[in-house]
């Protein structure tokens, strides 16, 4: 049996077996009787018109049932223009075959329903489709000048920017861009629709939030909500790709419910590539700092992609002022509309944009102060949040540099750039800082005490691949006092209690809060039912004086046994006693402070010196986060970080063909992305950090922490190997010869 104490322990994941043997199903895996397979069609032209589409050809091959398009699609709910899905931003969201007009490359235009999934591909070959081509674009670098401002701006500035930073002795200004990256998650986005009748549907689909997605079907099709119910027990990955409904979801339902069957529809790799992506991001950066080391400006200036209908706004110019104070600041901030599909959130979203271009400003600051880019970080280190003037409910950052630092072997540094050799490679270090939300949201769970004597716990939540399973169910243990095995943990369907969407690193947080709450209020029901019982050995007791383990309700001045609860569960008639109960953030208390999770990350690079190959050697990444549940799934985050880090600094890149607005590797065999080969050795460290006002467990969330600081320290590591600074990413070898 597991011990009963197992938060803080490294717990391997529950859904483990299930995963690598197979027996785990995916939305695209059920086995549903009588299914019809449905493939879309998508624009080939990038913005324009659709002045014709002939499905006759492909309507007479044999196995075809039927094919939608905007002229024959049922009418909808959505019509009068003003519903959108709980996760949108501002603007009109997209509304597949809602019309003739074309926005964007890759659009989808018409879904070929067939009895099986090849026919219905080759029948989607066969649809003609006339266009009328309307002028665009698609480059961000083309059209910053016709950026405007965000309609949420970023903050405000402060002293007078311009004539500190023209009068102070030393300062840095520098341009950078990140190019367009793909989420890329292993499991394709896929919707199996199970029609139940009387407008009853059971929807398995890849998504991050199943409530959103039950929400806006139900809203799109005019369906009640409550016979709408989105499973998504197990998710192949999703990064942000999946926090709002994608576009196989409504042609999937909306062929359901007008054919009256079960439907399946899959996207290929290359169909997910045009909704799927970080925004490219132009930005500038001046900052300046006194003889001492100290900064007195600091300016963040950038220009992200979005598309012509919606404003994707990601927060990219605030972090470097909740990390160091500078009493004379402005940050700008603009959108240049481009027709292309909104972008989506996507892992440490904004953050891992914006800390590069800051990161790499302050380790230029720190070459041109004579300092160690540490001690100039420590120089500017402030315990409040000098953007708001507000106390951190915890901050170990400090610990984090220091404990990174001594195992990684910063002080045997030499500074100079390109000092450190090894035979015929350049070697370099480079280290960043990196800071992140500690969001926490409202989420409600039900806890029952089963006939048998074991815990359920139901949420609505996912789990995308992070842990939450097996997080929740040591949660929830714990705090009745039970093992592993005696704790069922229901999740990833809409029809359990209220959860938000898995992302922004708010899960544990929000979820396990209310596990915690809904697990006391269990055990206060416990009591109240264990005293009732005629003879009940607690009448006399103060709940204070019991406590609960191995399944009993036990004293605790000597751990005797009093009642079990399979004896409580006889007392009550043999039915389960459960209750439901909402854990919620402390708003009122937490007003006064700031919250985030923070790290720091040192890189060693190594670059041939003929070849300019660059190999990331070594990387250590510290975390403060709070409480650490679990350090095994924990960790994994954080490693999963690094190695996407490495791939941002080195790899990742979607390259856009701006004659056709359309990606040109749309595919994971051109979509370059770390291989084993790539990876050496990374090691993380949890700093330890006491958090006893974020919640009532202390913890915060990892899940994006871990990739924030780590490209902008390969890019300064790559300065120290050849004393050049690339401030475009990805990194390329042919930049450096």
């Amino acid at each position: 049996m597991t011990k009963p104490s197992s938060v803080g322990n490294a717990i391997n994941r529950l859904e483990g077996k299930a995963k690598v043997t197979g027996t785990a199903k995916y939305a695209g895996e059920y086995n549903v009787p009588g299914l019809l397979y449905g493939y879309v069609v998508n624009s080939r032209i990038t913005k324009g018109k659709i002045l014709g589409i002939d499905t006759i050809k492909a309507k007479t091959l044999d196995g075809v049932v039927e094919i939608f398009t905007h002229e024959n699609r049922p009418k909808l709910a959505w019509l009068d223009l003003k519903y959108k899905d709980i996760d949108a931003p501002r603007g009109t969201a997209f509304k597949p075959l809602h019309d003739a007009e074309i926005k964007f490359n890759g659009q989808p235009i018409a879904l070929v329903v067939a009895k099986d999934f090849e026919t219905a591909r080759y029948a989607s070959t066969l649809v003609s489709v006339q266009y009328e081509e309307e002028t665009f674009e698609t480059c961000l670098e083309k059209n910053l000048d016709k950026a405007r401002d965000r309609k949420s701006g970023p903050p405000k500035p402060t002293g007078d920017f311009e004539k500190e930073y023209e009068k102070s002795p030393v300062k840095d200004s520098a341009e950078y861009l990140h190019s367009i990256e793909h989420h890329n998650p292993i499991e394709l986005f896929a919707t199996t629709t199970i029609y139940e009748g009387d407008g009853k549907l059971t929807i398995y689909d890849k998504t991050q939030w199943t409530i959103n997605n039950q929400v806006y079907v139900a809203n799109v099709f005019g369906l009640h909500f409550k016979d709408v119910r989105v499973l998504a027990p197990f998710v192949g990955g999703a990064f942000g790709s999946g926090l709002r409904p994608q576009y196989q979801l409504f042609l999937c339902v909306l062929a359901s419910l007008q054919l009256k069957r079960n439907v399946r529809v899959t996207l290929d790799r290359q169909q997910m590539f045009p909704f799927s992506h970080r925004p490219p991001t132009y930005q500038k950066t001046r900052v300046s700092a006194n003889e001492s080391g100290k900064i007195t400006a600091m300016n963040h200036f950038a220009v992200s992609e979005t598309s012509e209908y919606e404003d994707n706004i990601e927060d990219v110019v605030s972090w470097s002022h909740r990390l160091y104070p500078a009493p004379n600041t402005l940050f700008e901030h603009k959108l240049a509309p481009l027709s292309v599909h909104t972008p989506l959130d996507m892992r440490a979203p904004g953050a891992s944009t914006g800390m590069h271009a800051i990161e790499c400003t302050m380790d230029a600051l720190a070459y041109k102060l004579n300092v160690d880019p540490l001690e100039f970080r420590l120089i500017n280190y402030s315990e409040k949040d000098p953007s708001e003037d507000k106390p951190f409910t915890s901050k170990e950052l400090k610990q984090c540099y220091e404990r990174a630092a001594e195992k990684f072997g910063w002080s045997k540094r030499n500074p100079v750039p390109g000092s450190m050799r090894n035979g015929n490679k350049l070697i370099g270090y480079g280290m960043a800082s990196g800071i992140w939300d500690a969001e926490q949201y409202p989420a409600r769970v039900e806890a029952i005490l089963n006939k048998e004597g074991r815990l359920e716990i139901h949420n609505a939540t996912t789990d995308i691949g992070t842990g939450t399973l097996t997080v929740m169910t040591q949660i929830a243990a714990d705090e009745l006092g039970l093992s592993l095995e005696d704790v069922i943990f229901n999740y990833g369907d809409s029809k359990k209690p209220f959860s938000m969407a898995q992302g922004g690193s708010s899960t544990t947080a929000s979820v396990g809060v209310a596990v915690v709450m809904a697990v006391k209020a269990l055990k206060a029901k416990l009591l109240k039912k264990a005293k009732a019982i005629s003879n009940s050995p607690l009448k006399k007791l103060k709940d204070e004086e019991v406590s609960f383990a191995e399944g009993k309700i036990i004293l605790k001045a000597d751990r005797s046994s009093l009642l079990s609860f399979r004896e409580i569960i006889a007392a009550n008639k043999g039915k389960a006693i459960k209750t439901t109960n909402l854990g919620k953030p402390h708003f009122l208390k937490l007003r006064k402070y700031s919250k985030a999770t923070h790290s720091a990350a040192f890189v060693e690079v190594e670059i041939d010196k003929d070849l300019k190959t660059i190999n990331v050697t070594r990387a250590v990444t510290a975390v403060a986060a709070g409480k650490i549940i679990n350090p095994k799934t924990a960790r994994s985050q954080i490693l999963g970080a690094m190695v996407w880090s490495i791939s941002k600094a080195l790899r990742e890149e979607t390259i856009l063909d701006e004659n056709f607005g359309r990606y040109m590797n749309s595919n994971l065999g051109e979509y370059h992305i770390p291989v084993h080969a790539d990876i050496h050795d990374l090691d993380v460290i949890f700093a330890d950090e006491k958090d006893e006002l974020i919640n009532e467990l202390g913890v915060k969330g990892v899940g994006e922490i871990g990739m924030i600081a780590m490209p902008a320290a390969i890019a300064n590591a790559i300065f120290h190997a050849t004393g050049k600074r690339i401030n475009k990413l990805p990194i390329h070898f042919d930049e450096l010869i």
